[in-house]
């Protein structure tokens, strides 16, 4: 979603650039069969929004791997989104960081130093990828130009229009209608791969799942 953000190399200015949603070095475990056809942009913004119509909330556990150059670094943790833009990104190992969107409001929380970053939760997708399983889908025609490099395969890389967007590309992989892989490509070179495991989809999570408040004694910085 820097190294203060894991997170934050994927969206906040790049995830903040997390994302969700091309491996590093790994070409997605989808491989493009170059014999077939891939979709028009027009097809595969409908395809997309297709697949993630049907998501109204999402859990899961993710691993990341974010690669800078030769140097990698990697997380695990816990997830959770659920429209209209309710997100939770929480990394539980090797340290604990913490994205929460309400709807309104985006906290980043770092433990370690004691810090919270709470922006506005912006009202175009392409602004926090990481937030796109929980936005609106109606939304990534306006935001992103979309490809399907094989029809046959769920595999969909975007682009942001917005030349002032923080990272160059988000690519999303599907299996069994269920969001599998997210990889995040930034404005400076790093790449964010996040696979998704032990997926649910479809189930009410409560609101207090998106609410953060910093503990007590943490800097708080308004963006």
């Amino acid at each position: 979603m820097t190294n203060f953000a894991p997170l934050k190399a994927m969206s906040l200015k790049a995830m903040l650039a997390i994302a969700s949603l091309s491996m590093a070095a790994v070409p997605m475990a989808l491989p493009i069969n170059a014999q077939a056809a891939a979709a028009s942009e027009q097809t595969a913004t409908k395809n997309l929004n297709q697949l993630l119509i049907g998501i109204k909330s999402m859990t899961a556990n993710f691993s990341q791997t974010t690669q800078a150059g030769n140097k990698k670094s990697q997380f695990t943790g816990v997830m959770s989104a659920q429209r209209q833009n309710q997100f939770r990104w929480q990394i539980k190992s090797p340290a604990e960081q913490l994205i929460v969107a309400n709807g309104n409001t985006l906290w980043v929380y770092d433990k370690d130093l004691q810090q919270a970053t709470r922006q506005a939760v912006g009202n175009q997708v392409g602004e926090t990828p990481a937030l796109l399983l929980s936005g609106d889908p109606a939304q990534i025609g306006r935001n992103f130009s979309v490809s399907q490099p094989n029809t046959a395969r769920n595999y969909f890389v975007l682009t942001p229009k917005s030349s002032n967007a923080s990272f160059k590309s988000l690519s999303l992989s599907f299996n069994g209608g269920r969001p599998v892989m997210m990889v995040l490509h930034d404005n400076i070179g790093q790449i964010t791969s996040i696979r998704f495991s032990n997926i649910s989809l479809n189930k009410k999570i409560p609101a207090a799942e998106f609410n953060f408040t910093p503990p007590s004694g943490t800097d708080v910085i308004n963006q």
